[in-house]
């Protein structure tokens, strides 16, 4: 099984695009708005793998105690979270062979690990 989409809820649509661009480097989406949801797209450039979707929507409550959705990116991207407004949970820790995780929360509260090889 692959992921192929994920989409997180978030209370403040423009402060959580600002936190996962400023964080992951991504490029500013356009914000869709549907009456009864607000969403922003952000995808990696050239890279594939599941799109990730910012959802603003009613009785979709960003959480700390749900899923946990593991996101590949650079190690550097750890440095950035506290400055983006995020707080960093679990910092660096080896899995190993595998690679660091480190689980942080968004500036939504949405509970995130990310995940890297160096």
């Amino acid at each position: 099984m692959q992921a192929v989409w994920v989409e997180l809820p978030v209370r403040d649509l423009e402060r959580a695009a600002t936190f996962y661009q400023t964080v992951f480097g991504l490029p500013a989406g356009e914000i869709s708005d549907e009456g009864v949801r607000r969403t922003i797209t952000l995808v990696n450039p050239g890279e594939s793998g599941p799109g990730v979707s910012l959802n603003q929507t009613a009785n979709f409550e960003p959480s700390s105690s749900g899923t946990l959705v593991y996101l590949q990116t650079d190690s550097d991207a750890l440095g950035r979270v506290s400055g983006a407004g995020g707080k960093i949970v679990q910092d660096k820790t080896s899995m190993g062979e595998s690679g660091y995780f480190a689980t942080v929360q968004d500036t939504e509260g949405n509970l995130l690990a990310l995940y890297f090889t160096a």
